[in-house]
Parts: structure tokens; C-alpha cells; sequence
């Protein structure tokens, strides 16, 4: 395994440009369970219905216990290792973006400055009939007894600006994550299974535009053997260690 790491850190120290993939399992260590796992939000709600378009129009209190339950685990949660360790090797020049499929703000907590947020995130909020925006404060003490948050200026339903089922990924995310995909010569993917399209395609791009690709993921991926290097190993351990060796 320290072979391993010793060629992550070669490979790294070789790219001219780097970015990285991350998603659910970079933010288990802090306390988030990825969605789909057990534990995770998905086993104790439907996502077809709370985290849809659907759901969004036709039961809106069942999405806002859905999303007062997620903000509540993310106030709770900090940055954990394995995002401080990103922030360091973007600080010493040796990541240049972030493409997040997560909406729980960690990178950004973290002090990661150039993060694509491909899924949106819970940092605001806008009624989805009139658009009027809404501080991320006024949904702070917000109880079971106050949902669903309504507008107060048209009467339709409060969301964040994050990406629910049925809605288009953000042209600006795609347009930046492919800029940036197009330009890498090393993709790096953190704590994602590749299964969740379109992200799942960065690192591909990377690899047909003669980059290479480094996987740091617990367990079998949908990526397969497309990684030059794979580290089955938990991010908030080895990528501390690469920040070191590379820092």
C-alpha cells in the first residue's frame, strides 16, 4: 500500500493541471451518510417524492421534512481531513478544481476556493413559482409546525437552490466542469461510485484527452479499472498524506 501511495504521488507530481472529482464519501468521515447507504436519507425517505419536481409541486411539506432533516445534519457536520487536505493542495498550486456532486457546502467550509457545485447546494433559497429570493438564515429554527415554508409573497413553496430529480444540471456547472475537464491532464475521484450521470463522465473525459486518473475509493466502483492508480483507502487517511509528500 505505501507502493501505492508513493505512485499517487508521483502521478500527481507529474500533472500540469488537476482536478478533482468528489462525491458522498468525502463527507461520511464528517458525519453525512451517503444518501443511498443504509443509515442514509434515502432509507428513511422516498427520493421520487422529496427530492423531486413532483414532489416540489404536489406534497410540498413531505420535501421540506425531507430537506429540514438534511440541514440539520449539515449544520452539524465540519470539514473533515480529507476536504482540509484539498484545500492545501489547491493553496501549494496543485489542484486546480473541485467538481462536487455534494450539496452539503464542506469545500467551501473548508476554504476550497475553485469548487463547481454540480448539484447545487443549501447555502439559498427562492420560491419555486416566483422566484423571489430568500437568505439562508430565514431557514434557520425552522420546525416541523412551519412546514411547508411557503412564500409570503405569492404563497408558492421555498426551495434550495439545489438540483432535484426532473431538473436540468446547471449550464454554468456543465459548462465549467467541461472546461476544466477538457484542460486536466490528471482527474482524481474522490468517494463516488461514477454511477450518477452526467458527473460520472469527467474522469473519462480526462483519460480521452490523454490525461491520466487516480481513484480513491472503499470498495468496487462502475469506474473499474479506468484509474492509472487506485487507492482503496479512506480519503480523510491518504489524502492527508499526499498534501504532505506533495506539499
Amino acid at each position: 500500500m505505501s507502493n501505492l501511495i508513493d505512485q499517487s504521488a508521483d502521478l500527481w507530481r507529474s500533472a500540469r493541471s488537476v482536478v478533482a472529482l468528489t462525491g458522498a464519501g468525502i463527507s461520511v468521515p464528517s458525519g453525512i451518510p451517503d444518501f443511498r447507504s443504509p443509515g442514509g436519507l434515502w432509507s428513511r425517505f422516498d427520493a421520487n417524492v422529496v427530492a423531486s419536481t413532483w414532489g416540489l409541486e404536489n406534497n410540498p411539506k413531505a420535501v421540506w421534512e425531507f430537506l429540514l432533516d438534511a440541514l440539520t445534519m449539515f449544520e452539524k457536520a465540519a470539514p473533515n481531513p480529507a476536504h482540509k487536505a484539498l484545500t492545501r493542495l489547491e493553496q501549494v498550486g496543485r489542484l486546480d478544481m473541485v467538481i462536487t456532486q455534494n450539496i452539503d457546502g464542506l469545500h467551501q467550509q473548508a476554504v476550497t476556493n475553485n469548487v463547481i457545485e454540480f448539484h447545487g447546494n443549501c447555502r439559498g433559497f427562492y420560491c419555486n413559482a416566483c422566484r423571489r429570493d430568500y437568505l439562508a438564515e430565514a431557514a434557520q429554527g425552522l420546525t416541523l409546525a412551519d412546514l411547508p415554508w411557503m412564500c409570503e409573497a405569492c404563497g408558492g413553496v421555498v426551495r434550495p437552490s439545489l438540483v432535484f430529480f426532473g431538473e436540468a444540471i446547471p449550464q454554468r456547472a456543465l459548462v465549467e466542469s467541461q472546461r476544466w475537464s477538457t484542460q486536466a491532464d490528471l482527474a482524481v475521484i474522490i468517494g463516488t461510485s461514477g454511477d450518477v450521470a452526467p458527473a460520472n463522465i469527467i474522469p473519462y473525459q480526462v483519460k480521452a484527452g490523454g490525461g491520466r486518473v487516480l481513484e480513491i475509493n472503499l470498495g468496487p466502483t462502475s469506474y473499474g479499472d479506468l484509474a492509472d492508480v487506485r487507492l482503496d483507502l479512506p480519503a480523510e487517511s491518504c489524502l492527508p498524506e499526499l498534501a504532505d509528500r506533495l506539499g
